[in-house]
């Protein structure tokens, strides 16, 4: 199966990404970097949070209040990691009590539009999903015989 990757001025494919050596699929250094990136942004709580900065600068609080479900410690090791790929900027601002702000990069702001891309891609296909979905959970509760 083919899925490309787009790096760079490059383009990665599978077969880019992986040697048959004696039997086990080998990863290439440049594709196991593009699998951690995509660990990054495909992540439970990325995605929500680039969201939530699309329109601009929010305080820790704030995006605590509007991610539902996630709990102080995900918030902080999210931030900090989009922060390490040059995707968030964290800014102190030297009041008291200090206020922090997260606002996306230049670079973070690249992934608003593919976001919303596959946001619009679920949405379409959100019926095919849930019939396949009907279709695997019945298949799975009959004997084996049966299938």
């Amino acid at each position: 199966m083919w899925y490309p990757f787009v790096t760079g001025a490059s383009l990665v494919t599978n077969d880019d990404c992986h040697k048959e050596a004696h039997g086990c699929a080998q990863a290439t250094p440049r594709c196991l970097l593009v699998r951690d990136v995509l660990d990054r942004v495909g992540d439970k709580w990325s995605i929500p949070l680039i969201r939530m900065l699309s329109p601009g600068p929010k305080r820790f609080s704030e995006l605590k209040r509007g991610i539902d479900g996630i709990s102080q410690r995900m918030l902080t090791l999210t931030l900090r990691g989009l922060e390490r790929d040059g995707l968030v900027t964290r800014t102190v601002y030297p009041t008291v009590p200090p206020r922090v702000e997260y606002e996306l990069t230049k670079l973070g702001r690249t992934l608003r539009e593919p976001i919303a891309a596959l946001g619009k891609w679920a949405e379409r296909h959100l019926a095919d999903i849930e019939e396949a979905r009907q279709k695997f959970d019945e298949s799975a509760t009959k004997p084996v015989s049966a299938r």
